[in-house]
Order: structure tokens, then C-alpha cells, then sequence
């Protein structure tokens, strides 16, 4: 640790009310850690909602709720305070990863001054953060200096469809902001921040082979078969993805033989084949994370091409999906971080940097 700077009386205020707050603020995340909100716990996602509602109101914010019923989720908080100054977006979410019938449900207190619950992490301490923030700064009177828009999504964890619907009301309030501040953890290190991340888009890949007695595969007659011809592609993409900086593939569930059965809402299947049988047919779906759009449209004109280089009596199809974009890193961002870090260091800390954004999903 660094010794503090000189502070001016408004950030020494902030700075006593943040720590006059703290026993408040580890009462709220109490209350929310004992509260499951599982993505599909609607009712639990509804009163974790509820809850840094009132605290937010108390403030001052006029609240939303933004029914998810047109996306099969919950629903979205939208709190929003203040016309004047710079318009800043903080961003949390409200559900956890955590089922109703799964047995990690409970707060805790730890040795050594620390916690352990459900979603504590993940991120119901980013979004008592939030508000932690949000009370200094109204107790230091300078929170009408800026217009705040709190966005605490219901479906962070398991995203509503349509997307479009799901998402429009992070993507207007992104719109409106000057700035957008995310309170979940990054990487795990409190020396880091995220100033880019890397999207994530569906992928899934059909191939066909012909069907024959294996003896004659490698045939001009019989080619390949659909299993060897998906082994090439995959292990092209393969040859390609790995030589580029922060971009990345991964087929999550392969089936090949004679007949192939998906069921996509388990994530699993059934597949025949004979250890005698040319395969016939292959499909494969995973996922392909990029850190910019533009080495999205790379990757995938890339991987077209990849895919439609057949071996013989092989056809194959390669199709992408929904996914969220890319958040590329900016001259914007950077200059944020700056800033973070200055505070960070004035503050006694050490200095705050980029997170590398393979370690940030």
C-alpha cells in the first residue's frame, strides 16, 4: 500500500460516508445472499429486486420494472435519479447461478473478516456496491450533480429470448449513458478491471457422409464419411483460432454414426453407429469468443471457408447463432481506467489495471 494523498473535504466526505455505510451495506447482502434468486427463480429474482428498490428509492430514484414475461424471465430493475451533469449507467443483475433445490443457499461469516453465500461474488456484492456508492456520494451532496441510471438485469446467468426484448433495456440505457460502469467481478483480482471483453456467438456444424460398409471408405466411390470430414474441420478451425491473439473456439457436444438425435433444450442426444459402418452423419455445437467484431467477421468468413473445403461424398454446413458482441477495448475505456486507478492510489492502494480479457471470459 501507497500513503494517501491530499483529499479536498468533498471526497473526504465520500470517503467517511462510505465507511459509516459499511455496516448497512453487509446487512443488505445479508439479506439478499438468503434470498435464492436462481435465473429461473422468478418470484426470488422479483424480491432480491425489491429490495435494492426500496434502498434506491430512499435515495431518490424513480424505479421500473421491466416485466420479463415477453422473454421467459423475471424481469429487470431500471432505477434512474438526477437530469443535470454527466449521464452514468451502472450495471448490475440480480440472479445468481444458483437453483432454488441447490444446497449452497446461506450467508455465512468466515475467519478473517470474510463471507462466503451464494451470488456474493457473482454479484449481489457489485450490486450492494451500487448502492453503497450511491448513498455516500447523496451523503457527501453531490449526487445531484450527475444523472444515474441503475440497471439490475434479471437474466444475467441465462439469458431471455428473444435477445432484442431481453436486452433493450441495458442496450437503451447504454444509449442514454455518457458513461457505463459494470460492478461484477472480473478476473477475481481487486488490482484489475475489465476495459474489454471478448464476445461469445453460437456455432453448429451438420455434416453428411455416405453411408457403406467400412471396408471401402477412403474409396473413390465412398470417400471419407461424415466423422473424418468433421475431424478436418474441427481441427482447422483448430489450426486458425489458435494463432490469433485472444480469439477462441470450442466445440461443446460432437455425435456422429448412422443416426444422430439432438435434444437442445437437455443439451444432450442419442447416436447409433457400427464400428463397420461408414458414419453418415455428424453434428457439433459449440461456441467461438472473439475480442472485436471485426475478428468476429474474420473468424467466421474463416471458418466458412474452412468448412466448405469438402473431402469426397462429404457436405457440411456451418451455421451462427445469438451471442452478446464484443466489447473492444477503447481510447475511452483506458482513459476510465486511468481515472480508476488514480483513485485506487490516492486511496492508498496500489494502482488498478487492464484485465487480460482471456482471464475475463
Amino acid at each position: 500500500m501507497v500513503s494517501p494523498i491530499s483529499m479536498n473535504t468533498v471526497e473526504q466526505s465520500i470517503i467517511s460516508a462510505v465507511e459509516t455505510g459499511m455496516p448497512q451495506a453487509l446487512s443488505t447482502l445479508e439479506r439478499v445472499v438468503n434470498i435464492n434468486s436462481g435465473t429461473m427463480n422468478f418470484a426470488g429474482v422479483h424480491e432480491v429486486g425489491d429490495v435494492f428498490g426500496a434502498e434506491l428509492e430512499a435515495l431518490g430514484f424513480d424505479l421500473e420494472w421491466v416485466d420479463g414475461s415477453g422473454f421467459d424471465r423475471a424481469g429487470h430493475l431500471v432505477a434512474s435519479f438526477g437530469t443535470q451533469g454527466p449521464k452514468i449507467l451502472m450495471i448490475g443483475h440480480l440472479d445468481t447461478v444458483f437453483a432454488k433445490g441447490d444446497d449452497f443457499q446461506k450467508f455465512e461469516r468466515l475467519e478473517g473478516n470474510k463471507v462466503t453465500g451464494p451470488g456474493i461474488t457473482d454479484m449481489k456484492g457489485g450490486d450492494v456496491m451500487i448502492i453503497a456508492a450511491l448513498r455516500a456520494l447523496k451523503s457527501a451532496g453531490v449526487l445531484e450533480n450527475v444523472s444515474i441510471k441503475v440497471v439490475m438485469t434479471g437474466d444475467e446467468e441465462s439469458s431471455g429470448r428473444p435477445l432484442a426484448k431481453s436486452k433493450k433495456a441495458l442496450i437503451d440505457a447504454a444509449d442514454w449513458a455518457d458513461i457505463a460502469l459494470g460492478f461484477e467481478d472480473g478476473d477475481g483480482n481487486i488490482k484489475t478491471a475489465v476495459i474489454a471483453r471478448r464476445g461469445s456467438v453460437n456455432w453448429t456444424l451438420d455434416v453428411t457422409g455416405k453411408a457403406a460398409h467400412s471396408s471401402q471408405i477412403f474409396t473413390d466411390e465412398v470417400g471419407y464419411g461424415a466423422v473424418l470430414e468433421a475431424a478436418r474441420i474441427l481441427d482447422g478451425f483448430r489450426s486458425y483460432v489458435s494463432n490469433v491473439p485472444n480469439l477462441t473456439f470450442n466445440p461443446g457436444r460432437v455425435m456422429g454414426g448412422t443416426r444422430v438425435e439432438e435434444d437442445n433444450t437437455t443439451n444432450s442426444g442419442s447416436v447409433f453407429g457400427k464400428r463397420n459402418v461408414v458414419a453418415q452423419i455428424f453434428k457439433a455445437t459449440g461456441g467461438i469468443r472473439a475480442i472485436s467484431p471485426q475478428q468476429l467477421a474474420e473468424a467466421k468468413t474463416k471458418m466458412q471457408a474452412i468448412t466448405q473445403d469438402n473431402l469426397a461424398h462429404t457436405s457440411a454446413v456451418l451455421n451462427f447463432g445469438e451471442g452478446y458482441p464484443p466489447l473492444a477495448p477503447t481510447d475511452g475505456n483506458k482513459k476510465l481506467l486511468a481515472m480508476y486507478s488514480a483513485v485506487s492510489t490516492s486511496l492508498g492502494y496500489a494502482p488498478v489495471i487492464a484485465v487480460d480479457p482471456r482471464r475475463a471470459g
